[in-house]
């Protein structure tokens, strides 16, 4: 991992659109179109199938706008406002690992049907989460942000 790999930051609300909006209006943001639904992710406790809902920002530098997620820990508003900064990862697995070894516990994993890990969460005993996300996404990504 590089710091040259980061791309965006996260933030979870409680309204998306206002936050849109606020941000727009602040920053002059422009947001490409909210994408999501039903998820199917890891969790230390077993699989869970959370409703993620989120907006990309197109401007840059890049923002993550997730709305929360009634009831479950990890979406929710950070104290901080920063939910998590997210980097581009060749080996989801592997950099994953290694964050584990640094002390950042694994918090959810998005997999594959075959159990391929291509985004996860790691909580630091301090700050804001990371975010691995696979380069095999990056170019989808790039698209929705240019729509």
């Amino acid at each position: 991992m590089r710091a040259a790999d980061q791309f965006h930051v996260g933030i979870v609300v409680d309204d998306l659109e206002a936050t849109l909006e606020h941000l727009t209006a602040l920053f002059g943001y422009e947001w490409a179109p909210e994408i999501g639904g039903p998820t199917a992710v890891l969790l230390p406790t077993g699989p869970a199938e959370p409703e993620l809902r989120f907006a990309y920002s197109r401007t840059v530098p890049r923002l993550e706008v997730i709305r929360s997620v009634p009831g479950h820990p990890v979406w929710q508003p950070a104290t901080s406002g920063i939910h998590h900064l997210g980097y581009w990862s060749d080996d989801v697995a592997a950099d994953s690992a290694a964050l584990v070894a640094r002390g950042y516990e694994l918090e959810v994993t998005g997999a594959r049907p075959d159990g391929t890990p291509y985004w996860a969460y790691h909580r630091p005993a301090h700050g804001p989460r990371i975010e691995l996300v696979s380069r095999e996404v990056q170019s989808g990504l790039e698209r929705l942000w240019a729509s």
